[in-house]
C-alpha cells in the first residue's frame, strides 16, 4: 500500500524535516545557514523595506571560547569534569589557560618532564591533566598537514557561563548566529507582497519560511539556556556538582511549552563552557533525581567502602535529607556496578595484603 502526503501536508512536513536538522547542527553548521540567508538578496530588501528586524537578546553578552580548537567528546558526560572545586579545576587555573593549551592541546612533542617544567607542576599533576584531555577532548585541525579524526559524536560549544555579582548571565561564542532575533512586522510583509509578480511573492514567502525555522531553532535554544541557568545558578556559582538542582527533559519541555522530542534534538550534541572553564554537554545539567542520588551514593561508597546499605542509607538521609530503602540501595549499587559491603572489603584486603 502507497501513502501520498497531501499537497496542503506537504510544506509542514518539509518545514518539520528542515526544522529538525536545523535543531541538530553544530554551531559552526548553523553559523554557515545564517551567513548565507543573511548574503540572499531578498533579506537586504526585506530589511530596507521593514519587513524584518533583527532585534537583541537581553541579557545575553559574547565572550572568546577557551581551548578553542577542541570539541568535547562523548567521554566527558561524567560528574567529575564539571566540578568547579576539584583539584584538575585548580590545576587549570594555576597553569594558566595560555600555557595549558600550549602545553596539553597544541604540541603533542611535549615529554611529560618538559610539561611539568613549564607549567610548575609535579608527574604526577601532568599524567592527571593529559588523562583529563584525553577523555575531555578531540583535536580538529590546526593546520591542513595534521588532524586527529573525531570521534562518532562530539559535542558543539554554543555558549559560556559567567558569574558577576553572584549571579550567572549567558555569553555566546558566536556573535554572527547571536547577535539578534529576526522579527517580521506582518503589515508590512502584506504590503509588500502586494507589490510583487506573483512568482516574486512566492520567493519571498519561501525565504521567510527559511528565516522562521532558523529562527525558532536560534530563540528555542536560548530559552533552554534561560531555564537552565534559573534552575541550575547555585551550581554555577559554587562549583558543586551537588547544588544542582533535578530537572528532566520532560518537565523542561513542559515548562517551555515545547515538543519533547525538540528538546531532545537541541541539546543531544550541544554544550556550555562552564564558569570555571571546562565545558559540559548540556545534559548533564538536566539531572533526574535518580542519577543525582546514585551520583552521591558513588561518592559515599568511593570515601567509606566498608559502609554497609543500611549505613549507607542513613548517610544519604543525614546529608541530602532522601529516604532510601536497602532495596533502594542495592538497585543503585547494582547500577554503578558494585558490590556489597561485604565483597568490597575483600578486595580492600587485597589490595593492601
Amino acid at each position: 500500500m502507497t501513502f501520498r502526503t497531501s499537497t496542503s501536508a506537504r510544506p509542514r512536513v518539509q518545514a518539520g524535516i528542515k526544522l529538525a536538522r536545523l535543531l541538530e547542527l553544530p554551531e559552526g553548521d548553523f553559523a554557515k545557514q545564517v551567513r548565507e540567508l543573511e548574503a540572499n538578496v531578498f533579506f537586504r530588501s526585506l530589511m530596507d523595506a521593514r519587513v524584518i528586524s533583527v532585534q537583541p537578546y537581553a541579557n545575553a553578552g559574547f565572550t572568546a571560547r577557551r581551548f578553542g580548537g577542541w570539541e568535547l567528546s562523548t567521554a566527558s558526560d561524567g560528574v567529575s569534569a564539571l566540578d568547579g572545586r576539584g583539584e584538575l579545576a585548580e590545576l587549570l587555573q594555576r597553569i594558566g589557560q595560555e600555557r595549558f593549551e600550549e602545553c596539553f592541546l597544541r604540541e603533542a612533542s611535549f615529554t611529560d618532564e618538559e610539561r611539568a617544567r613549564l607549567c610548575g607542576i609535579s608527574r604526577e599533576e601532568v599524567s592527571r591533566l593529559r588523562d583529563m584531555v584525553t577523555s575531555l577532548y578531540v583535536q580538529e585541525e590546526f593546520d591542513s598537514a595534521a588532524s586527529v579524526p573525531a570521534p562518532a559524536k562530539t559535542y558543539s560549544a554554543v555558549a559560556g557561563i559567567t558569574v558577576d555579582g553572584g549571579k550567572p548571565a549567558l555569553a555566546f561564542f558566536n556573535r554572527e548566529i547571536w547577535k539578534g532575533r529576526y522579527q517580521v512586522d506582518e503589515e508590512m510583509r502584506g504590503k509588500m507582497i502586494e507589490t510583487l509578480p506573483a512568482i516574486d511573492a512566492k520567493r519571498v514567502d519561501k525565504f521567510l519560511r527559511d528565516l522562521e525555522l532558523l529562527d525558532r531553532r536560534k530563540t528555542t535554544l536560548y530559552r533552554v539556556l534561560e531555564a537552565l541557568i534559573e534552575t541550575q545558578s547555585q551550581f554555577f556559582v559554587s562549583g558543586d556538582p551537588d547544588q544542582r538542582q533535578p530537572l528532566t527533559q520532560r518537565d523542561l519541555s513542559d515548562r517551555l511549552d515545547i515538543s519533547p522530542s525538540v528538546l531532545n534534538r537541541l541539546i543531544s550534541n550541544k554544550s556550555i563552557q562552564l564558569p570555571w572553564g571546562l565545558e559540559a554537554p548540556l545534559k548533564v545539567l538536566l539531572p533526574s533525581r535518580k542519577a543525582m542520588i546514585r551520583s552521591r551514593l558513588h561518592d559515599l561508597i568511593r570515601e567509606s567502602p566498608e559502609s554497609s546499605d543500611p549505613e549507607l542509607a542513613k548517610k544519604i538521609d543525614r546529608l541530602y535529607g532522601v529516604k532510601l530503602s536497602r532495596r533502594s540501595i542495592a538497585q543503585y549499587r547494582a547500577d554503578l556496578g558494585v558490590g556489597n559491603s561485604r565483597n568490597r572489603s575483600r578486595v580492600s584486603s587485597a589490595l593492601t595484603a
